[in-house]
């Protein structure tokens, strides 16, 4: 299998990594387009070689050429506007540097097999489950193919057994008529018709309990398949649909689940028909301990069963309950505010369309619980299911949906044992389906999984929190009690799933660094990050973090808030460390040159913020570490971060103020880690400018951080001399001496204000 199919099957982490390879400068649509021609080529000797650079580079123009045209025969628009500008983009990028781009595609390319190879890893060590599913996957759609070829196998041989019968009954026939006639056959060719006929007769027999045998072994085929669907591959779909709610891997397809549904469906309504057939034979034929007559029944019970149960179990939540407003927060539902949800059917026959009439229900059969609120439906409640135009599906979309909540008479006390964002609801759906052959009706019934009804967007960090600790530790949907008494989550899962929180809504998750920082603020130094280790719902939630006064899910909720409003592109192209411990700060930075410096989140600070801390050293060459006071997201509001980074300056009594900043961390210089953000210079006015016929009178500003500080807090290093300066001289001085001329000069100072403030005792 090629190298870039490979990679589209393995896991979301995985796929996270192959996606930050590539950016604009090579964007991941020409890997995509061009992947066998790419694969085709030796990189790493275009990489050395200017000419053989600039033939491929040309050929990979032609071939973007080839895919445009293609897509011209395919009149998809947009697509060849897409390939248009990207060929100009690398003409731009590589025309006259081509071994730039084979060194790019080559590298992309062992980064890849890297993946490749770390993937395949941890599948042998069982934490891989890519490949397993697609045997299981393997597995059931050849299941399905062997239902489907008996299908046709019993259809051929129902037809060959009719035609057989037909043909006995016209030799039965004219052999009596042929008996009765006056110049009838001689008893010798009687005889010999006769012992034809018994032969067709014994034929046919034969030929009907082998139909017969055949369609209780399609059952039996059917009935297995029909156990894994239900019994596996659909919970585990609902399970996969709960992590991809909780910010994981986005949920395998139902497409799929539909397939396989759809087919056993139809399978069962083939052998009904074939069951009717063998009837309509039994009525022309029949004779003593016939197969059909003997199993018929049971037959057509056990298919009818078979069919029930299937559509019993197709009506699924594809989408669960989700406001517009907040899409990467489902199941977190505010009063008053519309939510949408959405079902699908996953038996696809047309006999099916608007059949379907599907009512929502909030909190069907949940017994009266004091102290715990109750809420009406608003909006439209009932949806007729139809066929989707975009994809086949038998789907109903609920898109007006709102919540109330009941008023209760007399004071209004919260007595119930949970808070608001505790309390977990369902939503159910009902309807029926009439099979008309059968005159059978099938109550069908989906259940979301628990939601949160909260009645201030405030809520709604606390309302997630409920729904991460419980889709992350339970599959019962229906286990609304589920906090009175909650379970604590081991280290191994909620890692996870604080990681799926940050690529949820950016391009990056949380490294081990990265989490080895928050599993010591929760487990405490001395679990020394232990997997099995056990966090409680109260420490993750409600009691404070490291005795701040907030606990660490709104912690972690500040961070994200201000990552997704201020902190987005220097996130995701790894330019924050995010979660580092001060002790574990001082130990990277310490073996660093003067002005590295690294950006981390605060830790006192419940709305977010982010710092930066740089290293600097004293005449005795030993570390001194700086930190900046946080930056809340009303500093970043009006100042991005990467412009504060780049007009920083510190400034200590009448020092000349200058920015520390030079490098982030290992080794990047600031204007290249950084440059690219930075704002472009404002076009100047034209003198003959119409719109601006007069000067405003004012000079430009520009807002820029400055940390003052006490001359002391800087030791000496902060004279009015660069770190590069002082760097260079003590090449040549040593610090002893500095340090001498230093003192006699300050002293020099001294004596020189004291002699002045007495010669001028007035002017103080």
């Amino acid at each position: 299998m090629a190298q870039w199919c490979q990679l589209q099957i393995l896991d979301c982490k995985y796929l996270e990594q192959v996606d930050q390879l590539y950016d604009d400068s090579f964007p991941m649509d020409i890997r995509q387009y061009l992947s066998r021609w790419i694969e085709s080529i030796d990189w790493d000797t275009v990489a050395m070689q200017d000419s053989l650079a600039t033939v491929r580079f040309h050929d990979l123009l032609a071939q973007l050429d080839d895919q445009h045209s293609r897509f011209a025969l395919e009149n998809n628009f947009l697509l060849q506007h897409n390939i248009r500008k990207i060929k100009r983009n690398l003409q731009d990028r590589f025309q006259e540097d081509p071994v730039h781009m084979a060194m790019i595609i080559s590298r992309n390319l062992k980064e890849e097999q890297k993946i490749l190879t770390t993937a395949k890893s941890a599948e042998q060590e069982g934490e891989g489950t890519v490949s397993a599913m697609v045997v299981e996957k393997q597995k059931l759609d050849n299941k399905v193919k062997e239902m489907k070829d008996r299908v046709q196998v019993a259809d051929q041989n129902i037809k060959n057994l009719e035609d057989l019968q037909d043909e006995y009954d016209f030799k039965v026939n004219t052999l009596k008529n042929r008996e009765n006639e006056m110049n009838g056959m001689t008893p010798k060719e009687l005889e010999k018709e006769k012992m034809t006929v018994g032969r067709m007769c014994f034929e046919l027999k034969a030929k009907r309990q082998d139909v017969v045998i055949q369609l209780t072994d399609l059952l039996n085929v059917t009935q297995a398949l029909l156990s894994d669907l239900i019994s596996e591959e659909l919970p585990e779909w609902k399970q996969r649909q709960q992590i991809a709610c909780i910010g994981g891997p986005p949920n395998a397809c139902v497409d799929q689940l539909q397939n396989w549904f759809t087919a056993v469906a139809e399978s069962l309504q083939q052998v009904r028909q074939h069951l009717k057939k063998l009837q309509e034979l039994e009525q022309k034929f029949t004779y003593d301990n016939d197969p059909i007559t003997q199993k018929k029944a049971y037959l057509e019970a056990r298919a009818l069963e078979l069919l029930k149960n299937l559509l019993s179990n197709s009506l699924v939540v594809e989408r669960q309950p989700c406001m517009p407003t907040h899409p990467q927060r489902p199941l977190v539902l505010k009063t008053g505010v519309q939510f949408t949800v959405k079902l699908r059917f996953l038996v696809k026959l047309q006999e099916f369309n608007y059949q379907l009439k599907v009512k929502a229900v909030f909190d069907k059969d949940v017994t009266e619980k004091k102290g715990f609120r109750k809420f009406n439906i608003l909006g439209t409640n009932t949806k007729v299911m139809n066929m989707e135009e975009s994809n086949g599906s038998l789907a109903a979309e609920f898109r007006h949906l709102q919540l109330k909540e009941q008023k209760v008479a007399g004071n209004r006390t919260n007595e119930g044992p949970l808070i608001v964002t505790e309390e977990l609801h369902s939503l159910s759906f009902e309807s029926e389906l009439q099979l008309n052959q059968s005159g059978l009706n099938i109550k069908l019934e989906a259940i979301s999984l628990p939601v949160v009804v909260i009645s201030n967007v405030c809520q709604l960090p606390s309302g997630w929190a409920s729904i991460l600790w419980y889709n992350m530790l339970t599959t019962e949907p229906k286990n609304l009690k589920f906090f009175l008494t909650p379970p604590p989550a081991k280290w191994s899962q909620l890692s996870e799933v604080l990681s799926w929180q940050f690529s949820s809504v950016t391009k990056r998750g949380l490294n081990q660094e990265q989490l080895n920082m928050l599993a010591d603020k929760l487990l405490g130094a001395k679990a020394q990050r232990n997997p099995e280790g056990l966090i409680p719902w109260t420490k993750f939630c409600k009691q404070s973090a490291n005795e701040k006064a907030f606990p660490f899910w709104l912690w972690i909720e500040g961070i994200l808030d201000v990552i997704k409003r201020h902190l987005l592109p220097l996130w995701n192209d790894g330019s924050i460390m995010g979660f580092i411990s001060k002790e574990r700060e001082k130990a990277l930075l310490s073996d660093k040159c003067p002005g590295t410096f690294l950006l981390r989140f605060s830790e006192s600070s419940r709305e977010g913020a982010i710092t930066f801390t740089w290293i600097e050293h004293d005449v005795h060459d030993k570390p001194l570490f700086h930190s900046v006071e946080p930056y809340t997201k009303k500093e970043l509001t009006a100042v991005s971060l990467p412009d504060i980074i780049r007009t920083y300056k510190v400034m200590a009594a009448e020092n000349i103020p200058e920015n520390p900043l030079r490098f982030l961390y290992p080794d990047i210089p600031k204007d290249k880690a950084f440059g690219k953000y930075y704002p472009k210079p404002s076009e100047t006015a034209e003198p003959m400018d119409v719109e601006n016929p007069e000067k405003t009178g004012y000079m430009k500003t520009e807002l820029i951080s400055v940390s003052e500080v006490h001359p002391s807090r800087l030791q000496d290093n902060m004279m009015p001399m660069s770190p590069d300066d002082y760097k260079a001289l003590s090449q040549y001085v040593s610090p002893r001496d500095i340090d001498a001329v230093t003192n006699n000069l300050i002293a020099g100072f001294e004596e020189f204000d004291v002699q002045m403030s007495a010669d001028f005792p007035d002017q103080n």
